[in-house]
């Protein structure tokens, strides 16, 4: 039905089943990993689930590969990239590759940046395998209570994901990966989201995540994109200021 259609595209669900929280009197999104939040609380101690500060959800001990441990407070006052990823799925190791640049260049332009590697891998092996040619941090394999939370945290429904935070833990952007493969010199980082963007396959993914409007112009005429972005662009950054007035994801 016409209702159920609107559910599922209101609360952006592409697997089932799919459980979402919600709160009754704002309507608002309280967790969107249902399921992962009933396998780690059946008792219901953490009730109502709602959403926490990412310090609090990572706070414990974390890792580098050289098997250095640090504090988590030591991502304090930067940018940190919080990466979903696996040695077992084959666009999550092309993304790395890229990514391990990225990394080294938003470092040596002097940018306050670390990596958080929460990883899907099947065994505590192939996580120390894959997380060898890493050179930022993980939450550590064995604590799989920390790993679940933060994908309970960001909802996560897929991998590879990387979801970019500002220095005060706040999200920037939940598309890291289509950013970093369209911005290889990392020019635009910490990737603000645009409101208006051209079509290429590493970001065609954006197309599930909600309704879009997509405006087809000549290519061949370099000034006709210009002035239809010109035309987008104002409908485009209203839109959003409307959705970021109500905290809610445009």
């Amino acid at each position: 039905s016409l209702l159920q259609l609107k559910l599922w595209n209101k609360y952006r669900v592409s697997n089932i089943p799919s459980l979402i929280f919600i709160d009754a009197s704002t309507g608002k999104v309280v967790c969107r990993n249902g399921l992962l939040v009933i396998r780690d609380d059946p008792e219901g101690l953490e009730f109502p689930w709602g959403p926490k500060p990412f310090s609090e959800v990572v706070a414990g001990p974390l890792l580098r590969s050289n098997g250095q441990t640090l504090d988590s407070t030591a991502l304090e006052g930067s940018h940190v990239g919080v990466y979903f990823s696996a040695h077992w799925c084959p666009p999550c190791r092309s993304l790395t590759r890229v990514l391990v640049e990225s990394y080294r260049k938003i470092k040596e332009a002097g940018q306050k940046f670390e990596i958080l590697f929460v990883s899907a891998d099947r065994s505590e092996d192939s996580f120390k395998q894959y997380f060898s040619e890493m050179p930022w941090v993980a939450v550590p394999y064995a604590d799989e209570a920390r790993r679940s939370r933060l994908n309970r945290l960001y909802g996560i429904q897929g991998i590879p994901t990387l979801i970019v935070l500002d220095a005060k833990g706040d999200v920037i952007t939940r598309q890291g990966r289509v950013e970093v493969l369209n911005d290889i010199e990392c020019r635009e980082f910490p990737w603000h989201p645009k409101p208006v963007l051209e079509l290429t396959d590493s970001n065609a993914v954006q197309l599930n995540e909600g309704p879009c409007l997509v405006l087809f112009v000549d290519s061949e005429d370099d000034g006709e994109s210009e002035a239809a972005k010109q035309l987008i662009q104002p409908i485009a950054e209203k839109i959003i200021a409307k959705y970021k007035a109500k905290e809610e994801e445009a």
